[in-house]
């Protein structure tokens, strides 16, 4: 176990008592340090044939990884592979495509004392790599990374989560299956395999998951000052102003809501809505609702069911016995928490105190602009914030006001569109994630001055 001064990570972060020696980590990473060493990993060409054994891979796996997904928490083919699974080939296939570009020195501007000189950046691997992937997202969140990891020219050790079971096996199949431990190592298990892992040092850690054990895996990494990136949650708001197109606006937070069973760390966790249209509103939302699921959801091919008994019991906590006006019905032999309407709450309610991630949208409404951004300025920086208004200078003024790290104006989950790499503000990422390239991460960067002759 990792011990640290204020946490370690316990069975109920990861629910699971797989363990694994000391020895296996250290062997492996003894022979991937070996192979990084002969500078094979390095060449554009071996890192293009990686990639491209990856594409064939997951090509090969579809369907198993289709299927293993349905059996974890119900989730429909179409978002399967239109989230994830098409996801990963487009990286995969962009990758290929732009490598070659993104790998060369890039010139720069040379330091006025070194007048006689050229400057260029070269991109260094950092080496080695660990990953620990999420349950919420499987597939792309844990070979993304890996799309990354190989490009930058690192070897790389794999923890996937072991609460969604069946899809993080058929993963780790692939995995073994199409890479050498020396250059790709599968560890699958739970908090002991975390720890375990954790208790060594890597030239670069990649976790996606909960701020709780975000935090430990912050102050492991910090004992050997490990750069990491940190992909947590947050409470993302979405505000409709009164001028907003309601239909569209309902139809586009439904989606984006109870995609995955609402459990999407981007999802939209609570809603503000103007006053003046609000029980429009509501209706139109429940009219997408049933649209996109039927009037009863458990029935509903296309909805997701909640990842494991933790979660659900998490979830059924914090529906309000008052103030439901659509959905609140569970199910605990089928996980099921139907699309969830909630109304009435102050602040401090237990659905306002974390992250929800689940299939509940508490209602709020405002009578201006100061009204709603107060609000949502109240609680911790969002990792995303989406509004709806045909007003520019409200767009504007929003933009202005919240702190989030994105905005999306009418939204419609554009967070799967590339986008630069940017920084997350504060808590919700610690690093830099890969968007545009994917590749900060795992280079480093490397100057060189040369004389002219």
């Amino acid at each position: 176990m990792i011990q640290t001064s204020t946490a370690v990570i316990t069975n109920t972060d990861f629910e699971s008592n797989d363990t694994v020696t000391e020895t296996t980590i250290a062997e492996i990473k003894r022979k991937q340090l070996d192979f990084f060493n002969t500078g094979v990993t390095k060449t554009l060409d071996f890192r293009i044939a990686q990639l491209k054994k990856l594409r064939a891979a997951v090509l090969k796996y579809e369907q198993e990884l289709l299927n293993a997904q349905k059996t974890d928490y119900n989730k429909p083919n179409f978002e399967s592979y239109a989230l994830e699974i098409g996801l990963v080939i487009i990286e995969i296939d962009r990758f290929i495509k732009k490598l070659a570009q993104w790998a060369k020195p890039t010139p720069v501007k040379t330091p006025l004392f070194f007048f006689k000189s050229n400057s260029f950046i070269y991109r260094e691997p950092l080496g080695q790599v660990l990953i620990i992937g999420p349950w919420n997202y499987p597939v792309l969140l844990m070979l993304r990374p890996i799309i990354g990891a190989i490009s930058g020219g690192n070897t790389i050790v794999v923890k996937p989560s072991e609460l969604a079971t069946k899809t993080s096996a058929v993963v780790a199949n692939l995995l073994r299956e199409t890479f050498p431990e020396y250059f790709v190592a599968v560890f699958e298990g739970g908090p002991n395999v975390a720890s375990s892992l954790l208790q060594h040092k890597w030239d670069f850690i990649f976790f996606t998951g909960s701020s709780k054990v975000g935090k430990i895996v912050y102050q492991a990494a910090a004992k050997h000052l490990t750069p990491v990136v940190l992909e947590l949650g947050g409470k993302s708001p979405v505000i409709v102003h009164r001028d907003a197109n309601l239909p569209v606006a309902a139809k586009r937070i439904v989606w984006g809501k109870f995609i995955n069973g609402g459990q999407t760390c981007i999802a939209p966790d609570y809603l503000l809505v103007h006053e003046a249209v609000k029980n429009e509103f509501v209706q139109y939302l429940i009219a997408a609702i049933q649209k996109q699921y039927g009037e009863d959801a458990q029935k509903s091919p296309d909805y997701c069911r909640i990842i494991n008994e933790r979660n659900f019991l998490r979830l059924a906590k914090m529906l309000p016995t008052e103030g439901i006006i659509y959905g609140g019905h569970t199910d605990y032999a089928n996980l099921y928490i139907s699309p969830t309407l909630v109304e009435g709450l102050t602040p401090n309610a237990p659905l306002m105190q974390e992250e929800i991630f689940g299939p509940i949208l508490p209602i709020f409404t405002y009578k201006n602009l100061d009204e709603a951004v107060a609000f949502v300025n109240q609680f911790p920086k969002p990792l995303s914030a989406y509004f709806f208004t045909e007003n520019t200078q409200i767009s504007n003024q929003l933009l202005n006001d919240i702190p989030a790290r994105r905005l999306h104006k009418r939204y419609r989950h554009t967070f799967w569109q590339r986008c630069p790499a940017v920084w997350r503000r504060r808590r919700k990422r610690y690093g830099q994630l890969w968007r545009q390239t994917n590749l900060p991460n795992v280079y480093q960067p490397k100057r060189l001055y040369k004389p002219r002759h």
